[in-house]
């Protein structure tokens, strides 16, 4: 079992940037790869970033590209996303989520763990 925690959510205005924290308890947090993703009101969760257990690879859903970035403390046992150049259309709740898979992975159904979820709501 792994618990998953998420914080740094808030308002923020259009052009911002805003840094998310997962913070991880239980099993091992570097066996896993581990992945963000978001849900606005009246649209199905979709997948924001991913990266591999050691953080030697990411990716990411085209919509932010070259905005957001996702990172990895092992010995933290935290996961962040650091989102800029925020856009209305990026609110939304915000999870993160761990997989047992030895590969990074976009899809939903992939991961085994899921935490509680973050606002991030921006202003235009």
């Amino acid at each position: 079992q792994v618990q998953l925690v998420e914080s740094g959510g808030g308002l923020v205005q259009a052009g911002g940037s805003l840094r998310l924290s997962c913070a991880a308890s239980g099993r091992s947090f570097s066996g896993y790869v581990l992945g963000w993703f978001r849900q606005a009101p009246g649209k199905e969760r979709e997948f924001v970033a991913t990266i591999s257990w050691n953080g030697d690879s990411t990716d990411y859903a085209d919509s932010v590209k070259g905005r957001f970035t996702i990172s990895r403390d092992n010995a933290k046992n935290t996961l962040y996303l650091q989102l800029n150049s925020l856009r209305p259309e990026d609110t939304a709740v915000y999870y993160c989520a761990a997989s047992a898979r030895y590969r990074t992975t976009v899809y939903l159904r992939n991961y085994d763990y899921w935490g509680q979820g973050t606002q991030v709501t921006v202003s235009s």
